[in-house]
């Protein structure tokens, strides 16, 4: 009978020497990890998230949504007064909540933002977290209670850059990102319209407009101009995007209302509510900047 022959070199027979090998190895990768550890600042590690992964449902919320209300010189007092009143109606309205209620996650942050000229622009009711009528009427109050500014030009430049620097640093993740602009007139101050519009749909923001046209029958300006056609060609942009125009005090409530469920619920209003490009010459979006 053969009897296995142990090496006088090694003192060991092959499964030993290759178990021993193992457990060396074992030792080396386990030393290597504790080196590791120690090189990680104090603190860092219990503060690490658990599997690598820093989600928080507390911040996620169905849209960020960036109300930016035009204030510049064209606004008389009392058309401020009528658009104040418009977005404090529609956000406190049936229509909105329900809107809000049925969202897949049931909540919206929403942040009121009034603006006029380069560097002219005005937080008057910061990031809050809307998921109820009594969170929305907070809100509300916030717009109906601050007082009324009014700046002498207008651009629309400066209020996109800072809409979507508000988008990168509030708190939320927003399955989507919107910028509701309102205004009366062309961008004429603070760099070219539309690359702030481009940039801001870089960010994976969408931009939708409420070119307001209540003017248009008594300036000949305004009239010419087509505000519609300016936004649809130069300010607006992003998946989904469209624009609803308001040439009356009268729809301007009901158009708000309207802009504001669709942006929550994440739809795309009919071909009728938005006037396309087709037919006509486009804007020359650099004219007035």
């Amino acid at each position: 009978m053969c009897v296995p022959r142990l090496s006088l070199t090694a003192g060991h027979s092959l499964p030993d020497r290759v178990a021993r090998l193992s457990l060396s190895l074992v030792g080396w990768l386990f030393s290597l990890a504790l080196v590791g550890l120690s090189s990680v600042p104090a603190g860092a590690a219990g503060n690490a998230p658990l599997l690598g992964y820093g989600y928080d449902p507390d911040r996620e919320v169905d849209v960020e949504l960036v109300l930016a209300v035009d204030i510049s010189q064209s606004m008389d007092r009392e058309e401020q007064e009528v658009q104040r009143a418009g977005y404090v109606a529609a956000l406190t309205s049936p229509q909105v909540i329900d809107a809000i209620r049925y969202g897949p996650t049931g909540r919206i942050a929403v942040t009121y933002m009034e603006w006029g000229g380069a560097g002219e622009q005005f937080i008057v009711a910061d990031w809050s977290l809307i998921t109820d009528a009594p969170s929305a009427a907070a809100f509300a109050a916030k717009i109906a209670e601050a007082p009324l500014r009014q700046r002498q030009r207008t651009s629309i430049a400066s209020a996109l850059s800072q809409a979507t620097a508000m988008v990168a640093a509030n708190r939320f993740e927003g399955l989507r990102k919107v910028i509701d602009i309102s205004g009366d007139g062309p961008n004429n101050q603070g760099g070219k319209v539309a690359l702030f519009r481009d940039q801001a749909i870089a960010a994976g923001i969408t931009i939708n407009g409420l070119p307001l046209m209540m003017k248009s029958e008594r300036d000949a300006w305004q009239s010419m101009l087509n505000v519609d056609a300016y936004y649809e060609d130069c300010v607006i942009g992003g998946p989904g995007h469209f624009f609803i125009p308001v040439r009356s005090r009268e729809q301007f409530a009901d158009a708000i209302r309207m802009k504001l469920v669709l942006e929550i619920a994440g739809l795309t209003p009919e071909t009728g509510l938005v006037h396309r490009a087709s037919g006509r010459k486009p804007v020359n979006c650099g004219l007035y900047d």
